[in-house]
């Protein structure tokens, strides 16, 4: 069955943290957040935003970098978690719960990153939104950093059913892809110390000459491709990183 809402509240909480927890792990952390800082050629003291931080994961690690670090989320949880996290290493990030849809800021970062497949949550006029919101936030000469998959990878590697376990308890993908709206919609069961709970997301995938002309018709002036290695992207790469400059 393909579904067409998005259940924020019932996929992105503590359950998520727990099975994404070993695959996000410290040395995958440390790879991203290298090559942001090497994609974007990042100097001390500059403005970034991590749009839909999570967790904090790479929001606190650039801040521990020297950069000024802002995070905006979504999810009360994920923005206590990395206040607690950014505490306990001594480091120091604005964090602020909002929708990337409807930003506070006008010309105000140097680079503003959105990682980990975090664009896409929405219908097409409310994604190309977040876009314009994104180039109003930066300052002239800002970039736009957006991870996402590789829909060729994704096409490629597709799994109707994935089962992920940890420590006898498991989560269940169910996942339909839509040719027509270019989604993939999931069902993700969750059975967990004896309870089970159910949750259903979408994902719009993009090519990159697709999410390029949007790029360029929201104003940026320049679009580039990157592989999760800082590769030019490839029909095979295993991510697709694109950087947009106003």
């Amino acid at each position: 069955m393909v579904v067409n809402t998005f259940d924020r509240n019932s996929v992105f909480e503590e359950d998520y943290l727990y099975f994404y927890e070993t695959l996000l792990t410290p040395e995958r952390t440390q790879h991203e957040v290298d090559l942001i800082c090497r994609l974007l050629d990042l100097k001390a003291g500059m403005s970034i935003l991590d749009l839909a931080c999570g967790h904090g994961r790479i929001a606190n690690q650039l801040a521990a970098r020297g950069y000024d670090v802002t995070g905006l989320d979504a999810t009360v949880f994920f923005l206590e978690k990395a206040k607690q996290d950014a505490a306990t290493n001594g480091v120091k990030v604005e964090y602020l719960q909002g929708d990337m849809r409807s930003l506070p800021f006008s010309d105000r970062f140097n680079y503003i990153i959105n990682c980990f497949t975090a664009f896409g949550y929405f219908d097409d006029d409310e994604n190309r939104s977040v876009l314009t919101q994104a180039y109003r936030a930066l300052k002239a000469g800002g970039k736009l950093l957006i991870d996402i998959q590789n829909f060729s990878r994704v096409l490629q590697e597709f799994t109707p059913e994935l089962i992920t376990e940890r420590e006898g308890n498991y989560m269940l993908a169910r996942t339909r892809y839509d040719a027509l709206t270019n989604r993939t919609h999931t069902e993700r069961i969750i059975i967990r110390d004896g309870q089970v709970q159910r949750g259903h997301y979408f994902v719009r995938n993009f090519t990159f000459p697709e999410i390029r002309d949007w790029l360029l018709q929201t104003g940026f002036s320049k679009v580039e491709g990157y592989g999760y290695d800082g590769e030019s992207f490839a029909l095979d790469s295993r991510r697709m990183i694109v950087i947009a400059s106003k």
